[in-house]
This record gives structure tokens, sequence and C-alpha cells, in this order.
């Protein structure tokens, strides 16, 4: 039985209405491997339209100049581990999903697409029926390409200062020499010093500013790997609006039957006939548990509508840049709160949250790099339990002139041969593909930069304590 029966008519509209405004480039295929959806940011990533793809079996003609099997048939034919094997290798090999069971997910560079390439992320899950039996999958896509160019142009930029560094001490113990041996050149050693001093922080400047870009773009990537998770979330509430809807025109159609009833008796009101089939047509339709029913479904309706437009407004926060923002006094709890609404997913299926807030004042901050710092937090919280339940407590406070967040969880723990290398750019524990190794890293700078720190406690096999410090206002170090 394919997902696209007319029985299933209210589902594909759901898919495709929600495919088409989705910004993530997705397309899906039943299984027959034949395309079924093929939305507008798939067409504009990948270059061929909708038309000349739906319908077809051709989804690696975009990709491949020869025919072979996309992420999404081997999902459909349930052959991933098999046939994965032969088409993705090494640096490129079909991992499973962190995010949804069942689920796959590679990285490739297309060296055809685009001016001069992309890295492309790939992630296809599977469509059930109703049955639990797959009929389909369906696979979305995201450019990765500036934040693969970011991580190489950060290492150049390491590289570049390393070398400076190495260059300019050098330099320096030759000028002082040189101002022993001649003090009538001193005067110009200094002149070089300067000149020199204006050099590296001139590459100071620019490695924050590739900091910046790294941020958001981690900031971007982390979004696209919860994509999913985000997407579930919103179909859960759309699809109790839909049903909502679907009983609604039921009740309305019968309303407007009692409706003409009552206009024959109001035409006839002598007529015994007209007055029994009203009386008979009001006990039918149940008019008093409409009356009851119809505003309850209007509400739970409201509250869908509510709930997404609330995740799509969290996920609006979250991905803007700071870049061009002036610090702002910010309420934590309500970043905090957003960030958890849009990792829900991700982590309602792994740890309970339990939010311990203080009372807190505003604080001056750049609140989305707050957010971002958090979500890191919690996400490798949910990341480290085991196959036992666990909890993720969030607690705030004020201690002083400075206000604490503390990200506690019941995971594996941190080895003690680690704890002092997580904050290090690259390093993760993660398998090779799962992890930038930059979140923590990340998360130092933000702190830094807010004149705040940031501590780990952990004990392995019992779980970990992240801990920030923030200072309320943020001149207080530079004013005091």
């Amino acid at each position: 039985m394919s997902f696209f029966d007319s029985r299933h008519s209210l589902s594909t509209l759901q898919i495709s209405n929600f495919l088409d405004g989705c910004p993530v480039p997705a397309f899906a295929i039943d299984n027959n491997h034949c395309i079924t959806h093929w939305n507008r940011a798939c067409e504009h990533i990948l270059g061929v339209s909708a038309t000349q793809m739906i319908g077809t079996k051709t989804q690696w003609m975009p990709f491949y100049p020869y025919e072979r099997p996309v992420l999404a048939d081997l999902i459909v034919a349930g052959s991933a581990n098999h046939v994965s094997a032969i088409y993705y290798q090494e640096e490129n090999k079909v991992r499973d999903s962190a995010v949804i069971v069942g689920a796959i997910e590679a990285e490739k560079f297309f060296p055809h697409l685009g001016s001069e390439g992309l890295w492309l992320y790939s992630c296809a899950a599977p469509l059930h029926a109703d049955t639990g039996e797959i009929v389909g999958a369906i696979q979305i896509l995201q450019d990765i390409t500036a934040q693969k160019s970011a991580e190489l142009n950060l290492r150049r930029m390491h590289q570049d200062l390393e070398l400076q560094v190495i260059k300019r001490t050098h330099e320096l113990a030759a000028a002082n020499e040189k101002m022993e041996q001649d003090l009538r050149r001193r005067t110009a050693v200094e002149a070089e010093l300067v000149r020199r001093n204006a050099e590296l922080t001139d590459l100071n400047r620019k490695l924050s500013m590739a900091q910046e870009q790294l941020m958001q773009s981690e900031k971007l990537a982390s979004i696209g790997q919860l994509a999913a998770g985000v997407a579930h979330e919103i179909n859960n509430p759309i699809g109790y609006i839909f049903s909502n809807f679907s009983t609604l025109e039921t009740y309305i159609g019968a309303l407007i039957q009692v409706l003409s009833a009552y206009e024959k008796v109001e035409n006839d009101r002598t007529s015994v006939q007209a007055a029994e089939e009203l009386s008979i047509l009001r006990k039918d339709v149940e008019i008093d548990y409409l009356k009851e029913d119809i505003p309850a479904l209007m509400n739970e309706s409201r509250e869908g509508i509510t709930r997404v437009r609330k995740i799509v407004q969290d996920l609006k926060d979250f991905s803007r840049t700071d870049s061009a923002l002036e610090w702002q006094w910010a309420n934590l709890h309500q970043g905090i709160d957003s960030t958890l609404n849009i990792v829900n997913n991700e982590v309602k299926y792994k740890a309970d949250v339990i939010k311990n807030y203080g009372d807190l004042p505003d604080v001056e901050c750049l609140p989305s790099q707050i957010n971002q710092v958090v979500m890191n937090l919690v996400v490798n919280a949910a990341h480290a339990m085991a196959d036992k339940r666990g909890t993720i407590s969030i607690t705030t406070r004020v201690l002083e002139r400075h206000v604490q967040i503390e990200v506690k969880d019941t995971g594996s723990g941190i080895a003690p041969e680690n704890t002092s290398r997580i904050f290090d750019p690259f390093f993760t524990t993660k398998p090779v593909g799962q992890g930038t190794g930059l979140g923590l890293s990340l998360a130092y700078g933000v702190m830094q930069k807010h004149h705040g720190s940031i501590h780990v406690s952990s004990v392995l096999g019992k779980g970990s304590i992240f801990t920030l410090n923030l200072p309320i206002k943020h001149d207080f170090l530079e004013n005091n």
C-alpha cells in the first residue's frame, strides 16, 4: 500500500504544504523508489525543477553522473548497511541519525553543484503507514559549504597566527640585541615594534571575525541537525488541528441541517410534521453535545497554532546573528525556555528536564550567543545518556554581581584525562562525523567575550555539571 492512497490524501496534502513551505531542501519517494515530492528549496539548491523529477526514479541524477542509490533509496530498500559500504566510504560513510530512530545521514562534496562545488549534509528517514510498514522515505539536504570553509579558514588563521608570533618573537629578540649594541638606533627599533604590534592587532581582529563567522555557522548547523526533530514538534499540533477541522466540518453540516429544519417550521408554524422532524433531528445531531465540543475543538486548535508559532519564533530568535546588534538587557529564563523548546525532540526521549529557576534580574549580554551555549550543554547532556533514561537539571541563581547557570546531567560523565581538553577547538570524543569539536570551544569563547567563565566537574559513569558565571552588567569588569 502506498502512502499516497486516497485514504491518506489529507496527510499527503499536509506533507506537500509543509515541504513546499519549508526552507530546508527536501524530497520524498514511495516504496517503488518513485519521487513524489520535490520542494522549492530542493529546486533552488540542485537546479532541477519538481516537474522534471516528480513521478520519476531519477533522484540520483542531480548528484551523480551515473545511476546509484541515494540515502532515501537505502531506507526504502532496507539495505543501508550492505549497500552503503559500496557507495559511501571513509569520510562520506553513512551513519545512523542521532535524532530519529531508523534515519541515516551522510556528508559529501559535490564538485558540479554551484559555482565551485557544494558540501551537502543529507539525512533520510522512513515514512510509515498506520500499520507500521515503511511506505516511503523523505530526505533533507543542508548546504554546509560555509561551515566547512569556516573550519578550514580557522585552521589556517591559527597556523598563520602561530607562525607570525614565532616570527615576531625572533625579530623582537634581534631588535633587543641591536638596542644593546647601539642605543642610537633605539628610536627606529621602537617604531618597528609599534608597526609590528599593529600587524598583530590586525591579525587578532581578523581572527575574531573568523570566530564570529564560525559561531553563526555552528548555530545554523545545529538548527540543520535538529531540523527533523523540530519538524516533528510542528507536525504534532498541525496533525490535530487538521483532525479538528475535519470534525468541525461534520458539525457545521449537522448545524446547517438543523437550521434548514428551523426554516421549515418558521415557514409553516402549524405543521406538526415539521416540528416532529425538527425534534428528531435535534436528537440525532446531539445539539447539546455540539455546543460543548465545538468550543473545546476551537480552543485546542488555537493552542496548536500558538505552539507552532512559538516554535517558529524561537527558531527565528535563535538563528539570528549578533554581529550587528548592540549589547542588550535580556531575560535569561525566556532564552533558556526558547532553547529548550527548540531541542525538545532531541531531549525528551532520553531525559527529563528539571528547571530550578532562581529570581534573576535582566542581564546585559548577547542573548542568542548565551542561548547557543545553553543549547550545546543541553544537547551534549542528552547525548551523554546511556540506555537508561536520565535527568538534566538547569539551575539559576544570583551570586553578588553575577548570575550563575548550572547544567547538571546524570549521563556517562567525562574521563579525567579529557576534562582539561574539552574546551580545546576540534577536540571531541564522539565518533568521526558526529561532532565538530567546536561546541564547547565556542561556548568558552562566548563566556570570555562576556567577561564570564565556564567550569566543569564530572564523575565518570555518574554525570557532569557545567557552571556558567555571567556578570549582570557587561562593562562591570572594565569599569571596576
